[in-house]
């Protein structure tokens, strides 16, 4: 079947063609459901095909953009109608990849030391180190810090003072998600590691444990680093609103839910599996999510 998709602003839909013998089939309804199918029979395949081919023109003034003209994959088991015959989204570049210079990595280590001198100071200057911090990374094409010894050992320490003990400095998580939204998703999943081995009665620790959560159920690094970053984000920030918040979950939706419903799962079904670990911030963003 061929598939057509639209996705804007709030909407986000497919909608799938074909014709066997005399019979014109459509699949339609929101990306990440079932959907619906419909059948209608002509008295030959010649007035089927006509329907078909005014349809699919129909779509494409409408503003429908073909994802797939081929058969499609072995369904996932459990998955049927829709799901089983959709492809996986393609998900748009997170960060510009790019060859970073040493001079690049090492600007980059330096605003993450100033910003690890400055956690437990003056708020506004943390903001505005990390928002520094965040574009030098920015500069480093997605690389993983790992993979640089002047680099490796001072984004850690940073990411540590996300569940420092009550006493001592800690950085926002938010903050440090703005960081890792701007490096490889292997930093993501390493640093959420990190964040469950912390002591027990880390201010930070039922929002990190949320994140872990989320991560392990989608089983998806990408995803699951997008996501994080959205729960954790703070719009009333500088440059930053809760419709900008909204936008940025309606453009990622059709792609968790995609994912979630070819493994079985749903969106609200995840959501109610997840909890809030008795974070108000995130208790608030996970029920935007699934409003």
């Amino acid at each position: 079947m061929r598939r057509f998709e639209f996705v804007e602003g709030s909407s986000a839909k497919f909608w799938m063609a074909d014709v066997q013998g005399s019979t014109f089939i459509v699949v339609y309804g929101r990306l990440g459901t079932e959907g619906q199918r419909k059948e209608k029979d002509f008295p030959d395949e010649e007035g089927a095909r006509r329907e078909y081919e005014r349809k699919v023109a129909e779509k494409l003034r409408e503003g429908y953009h073909e994802v797939s003209s081929e058969a499609p994959a072995a369904a996932p088991k459990g998955a049927k109608g829709a799901a089983a015959a959709s492809p996986k989204l393609s998900l748009p570049p997170r960060v510009r990849a790019g060859k970073p210079s040493a001079a690049q990595v090492t600007a980059a280590a330096e605003a993450l030391s100033q910003l690890d001198a400055l956690v437990g100071g003056r708020s506004w200057k943390v903001a505005l180190q990390a928002r520094h911090a965040r574009r030098a990374l920015r500069a480093l094409g997605g690389l993983d810090p790992a993979r640089h010894a002047a680099l490796g050992p001072v984004f850690s320490a940073v990411m540590a003072k996300v569940v420092a003990p009550r006493e001592q400095p800690r950085l926002p998580l938010w903050a440090a998600m703005g960081l890792l939204a701007e490096l490889d998703a292997a930093a993501f999943l390493r640093t959420v590691e990190e964040w469950k081995r912390a002591p027990a009665g880390a201010p930070a620790q039922a929002a990190t444990r949320v994140l872990a959560l989320q991560s392990e159920a989608l089983g998806e690094p990408e995803l699951a680093l997008r996501l994080g970053a959205l729960l954790a984000e703070r719009p009333q920030g500088r440059g930053g609103s809760e419709e900008g918040w909204e936008k940025r979950w309606s453009e990622l939706r059709p792609h968790v839910e995609g994912h979630l419903l070819a493994s079985g799962s749903s969106l609200p079904a995840w959501l109610r599996a997840l909890g809030a670990g008795g974070d108000a911030h995130l208790s608030a963003r996970l029920a935007r999510l699934g409003a």
